[in-house]
């Protein structure tokens, strides 16, 4: 079972008021890092809960890939985060942010080792265990490969999820990017992810630059990543459910939720982008490409 339902969004500051308008919103996700220990919280958000809009806080700063251990002081206030939102559950990235006391600035993809696998799986539990609620990992668009991989994306990802219990945060756009920027098929690794583990889901857009596809958070979601939701949720309510366990067939899909961070559009392009994301969830298997 996913944890939520519904077509959700990211909730910025500049998006606020369109959040406080708009109706039937199923979960909201807010950067925990934009939040301060001890600061008010915008009222906006207090009446999302009020309305019983989950609301979950998604970290951008733990650097769960570092050869380190995360720092304390980061998953407390997640923890706290958390807390003070009443939240379902809290997620973060497959990525590393920091290492030698350099700040990269960026979520970096991890290599795809066992030895690194061994550190994620380390770090994933450390912050488990100082989490009040479950912990989804993100998997991150990716512009770079590291040399000599020795999993794919879907048995790294599979090989964390398993030995730590953490779930899946499904990031579409992302698994478009990577199939674009290195090749291979998105449905094949969709099909390999354990569906079952999957949270909720990342819809976000981009453009392509010079034979790259920038997962930039700034434009329109593009018609393939709509796509891969619509592929993505047959598989819960009537596709091949190759990865779900033994049940009913039809299940409810993953709740759905768009994320921009820039070049934000008038209301009316970012509702209609939102009930875009929501006929695809909604459109079934006779809708695949």
């Amino acid at each position: 079972m996913s944890l939520l339902h519904g077509v959700g969004i990211g909730w910025r500051d500049e998006l606020a008021g369109f959040v406080d308008r708009r109706q039937g919103l199923g979960f909201v996700e807010v950067v925990a890092e934009r939040f301060h220990d001890g600061a008010a919280l915008p009222a906006g958000l207090a009446r999302l809960r009020e309305r019983g809009v989950p609301v979950v806080p998604h970290g951008v700063r733990l650097s769960l890939g570092s050869a380190s251990e995360p720092d304390p002081g980061r998953v407390g206030h997640l923890a706290g985060l958390a807390g003070r939102l009443g939240s379902p559950l809290v997620s973060e990235h497959v990525a590393f942010v920091r290492g030698g006391g350099l700040e990269a600035g960026h979520l970096l993809p991890v290599p795809r080792t066992r030895d690194a696998l061994d550190v994620l799986v380390r770090n994933v539990r450390l912050a488990q265990a100082e989490l009040p609620v479950p912990l989804a990992l993100e998997h991150v668009a990716a512009l770079l490969e590291w040399p000599a991989p020795e999993l794919d994306e879907a048995a790294f990802l599979t090989g964390l999820l398993e030995r730590t219990g953490a779930w899946l945060l499904l990031d579409v756009a992302n698994l478009y990017a990577n199939a674009h920027n290195h090749g291979g098929d998105p449905l094949a690794v969709l099909d390999a992810l354990p569906l079952e583990r999957v949270a909720y889901v990342h819809v976000a857009g981009g453009v392509e630059r010079d034979g790259l596809y920038h997962d930039t958070h700034a434009h329109p979601t593009p018609p393939p990543v709509l796509g891969l939701v619509a592929e993505l949720c047959a598989r819960f309510t009537g596709g091949p459910p190759r990865r779900l366990p033994p049940g009913p067939p039809r299940r409810d899909p993953p709740g759905v939720m768009l994320e921009r961070d820039d070049a934000y559009p008038p209301e009316p392009e970012l509702a209609a982008e939102l009930d875009a994301i929501a006929a695809a969830v909604h459109a079934g298997p006779a809708a695949r490409p």
